[in-house]
């Protein structure tokens, strides 16, 4: 696993070998950063479900302005903040073990652009997540949201002013792109 483009192109990044981590494959990363393309310069991103936090590097490392990454694994966590060391991006990165599933959603003192949610396969999270209270408050105008899941999966999700614009399936792994509502952002 590496990082694929921009300011850390080809440097390697650390799993924990020992754990359920499933990291998103160089080829799905690849192909969701096309898709977002150069707009993710100057982006604020949330990595939740973070794992190794190869999303929310890569993002930093294409010019994100900064990235938070959220897993309740204290050994992801750990494997996170290796892996920031080795991409020299501390100053642009924090990272929260906080228990999504089981807690409320963090309070953070700014919103996000994009968001990244790639949780175990096969749990239903992210709907529980994308329907928590308050979940909408995280975003940004114009902010999008990529889920990765199985390509089992469907994402249930209630609403919650978001919008589906895209969905790509790559072998076993289905990625939904949603983003919010024309009409929460206040046009009629």
């Amino acid at each position: 696993m590496r990082i694929i483009s921009g300011a850390c192109r080809g440097r390697k990044l650390v799993s924990d070998p020992g754990k359920d981590i499933r990291p998103t494959s160089d080829r799905v990363r690849e192909a969701v950063f096309n898709i977002l393309g150069p707009g993710i310069r100057g982006k604020r991103v949330l990595d939740m479900f973070a794992g190794t936090g190869a999303l929310g590097l890569e993002a930093l490392s294409r010019g994100a302005q900064s990235a938070v990454f959220v897993d309740a694994a204290r050994s992801s966590c750990n494997v996170i903040k290796r892996n920031i060391e080795l991409c020299r991006m501390a100053d642009q990165a924090r990272i929260l073990c906080h228990d999504l599933i089981k807690g409320a959603l963090p309070v953070f003192h700014h919103t996000f652009d994009l968001i990244f949610m790639d949780p175990p396969y096969n749990k239903e999270y992210p709907g529980q997540v994308l329907g928590k209270p308050g979940f909408s408050e995280l975003l940004a105008p114009g902010a999008i949201i990529i889920v990765e899941q199985s390509g089992k999966e469907s994402l249930n999700y209630p609403g919650n002013s978001l919008d589906k614009y895209l969905e790509k399936k790559y072998s076993r792994t289905t990625l939904t792109f949603l983003r919010k509502s024309a009409i929460d952002e206040g046009c009629v």
